[in-house]
């Protein structure tokens, strides 16, 4: 979860890649970027993320940052 690892940033990626009809399998294919390393950013457990990943996944994907990365709301 995010806030326990202390960032609060959420991933959408399974949401946005289930809208899509997409697997992350053809996510990583289509972008060029690991498998694992897209299941990281997918889980919440990335601590960076490399502009130009962001760029190819939000190109692959039809969406803005703001669309795959939100800031999750604390209780």
């Amino acid at each position: 979860m995010p806030a326990e690892e202390g960032s609060g940033i959420h991933c959408r990626l399974d949401e946005l890649l289930a809208d899509r009809g997409m697997t992350l399998t053809e996510l990583s294919r289509r972008v060029g970027v690991s498998l694992v390393n897209l299941s990281v950013l997918k889980n919440d457990r990335a601590k960076a993320i490399r502009f130009s990943t962001l760029t190819a996944v939000c190109e692959v994907l039809g969406c803005e940052v703001g669309d795959l990365l939100t800031v999750a709301r604390r209780p």
